[in-house]
């Protein structure tokens, strides 16, 4: 049996407890600050509240100041902190990690830096002492991998990626499961660039219906599918193309980090929820706030991703022309400008 210590509550890191528990290990979840409902919830009623399947009895929930007795003698720390939340995590690990842990994250993100992209895994370690930091591994699960799923136990399939074969070879064994199939990748920094902007793209498909609504024509019979497609398939181009550029695989995208995670991040979800309203006509800080400001992982990639390249441009890292859609949802997220899809400049532009 091997103790996996969870740092944050969300839907993600308490259905991951459904293959660790059903192969026998403990699990420790820890609450952030934000997760004292979702702590209590697990404690006095066995569920998580926004998740439809009981907590395996054996997961034993812990409140952030309770966080130390819950890390002693955990040899896996799995952090499942959202985009927004790798610094703080971060901070949070560096006095709790103990030399020879395997740390997995599954954050989806990236961040900026004078237009220098770096992945989340990057970002928390950063936090962490740098004799500490070279004394654990940093890993990611990357992947299509909707919560209530796994926690529903679904077939579904992923990737650890991370720098250390050794320790992708430790922790690929404690999920795997006959339903929660696991591959390793030591492109890290691949996977992690395709499961972040993957997001962005899926946001922009649900501008296809949003539209149809703003022409008056959301029960008609014929949908805006060849928009979606088209817009997909330029997103596929552009995760392509930023490979390239930060050092990832090529074909690392082909995989379940890339088109696998795209497919099910479009078809559902609030990326795709404000995709649409943002076709219909709403700007984004109002979409924002009819959803509940919920965390918007793709509104925020796209802030971050989108917003990096005038810089890289002006670098000349890249050139005009390269990225048309990302850029252009960056105009819609950001600056509130109209939708306006730049169709010719798709696929190196229109011949």
């Amino acid at each position: 049996m091997t103790t996996i210590a969870v740092l944050g509550g969300g839907i993600m890191a308490t259905a991951l407890a459904m293959p660790l528990t059903d192969n026998g290990h403990e699990v420790r979840i820890v609450g952030t600050h934000l997760d004292r409902e979702e702590i209590e919830s697990i404690r006095n009623k066995g569920v998580h509240p926004r998740q439809a399947v009981p907590v395996p009895a054996s997961v034993r929930a812990y409140q952030l100041e309770e966080a130390a007795e819950a890390f002693e003698g955990a040899s896996v720390v799995m952090v499942g902190v959202n985009s927004f939340g790798p610094r703080w995590a971060g901070e949070q690990l560096a006095g709790l990690l103990r030399p020879g842990q395997d740390v997995i994250a599954v954050a989806k993100g990236m961040e900026a830096d004078d237009g220098n992209l770096r992945i989340l895994p990057d970002v928390m370690a950063e936090q962490v002492p740098a004799e500490l930091r070279g004394q654990v591994t940093w890993s990611a699960i990357v992947g299509p991998s909707i919560a209530g799923e796994v926690a529903a136990r679904r077939h579904t399939c992923v990737v650890f990626a991370g720098l250390d074969q050794a320790a992708l070879d430790r922790l690929a064994p404690l999920y795997r499961t006959g339903v929660y199939h696991v591959w390793t990748s030591t492109d890290l920094v691949g996977s992690e660039v395709a499961a972040a902007m993957k997001n962005c793209y899926a946001l922009a498909v649900g501008l296809a219906e949003g539209l149809l609504e703003a022409m008056g024509e959301a029960q008609a019979p014929d949908r805006n599918h060849n928009f979606e497609a088209a817009l997909i398939a330029q997103g596929f181009h552009e995760i392509c193309l930023m490979m390239d550029l930060l050092g990832g695989r090529r074909e690392t995208p082909y995989e379940l980090p890339g088109v696998g995670d795209m497919y099910v991040t479009s078809v559902g979800g609030r990326n795709v929820r404000v995709g649409r309203l943002l076709g219909a006509g709403v700007k984004f800080t109002e979409a924002w706030e009819r959803l509940g400001r919920p965390t918007l992982e793709g509104a925020a990639a796209i802030r971050v991703i989108g917003g990096a390249l005038p810089r890289l441009t002006e670098r000349g890292v890249i050139s005009e022309a390269d990225l048309p859609l990302l850029r252009h949802l960056h105009g819609v997220i950001a600056l509130e400008q109209p939708i306006d899809i730049p169709w010719s400049k798709f696929f190196r532009g229109e011949q």
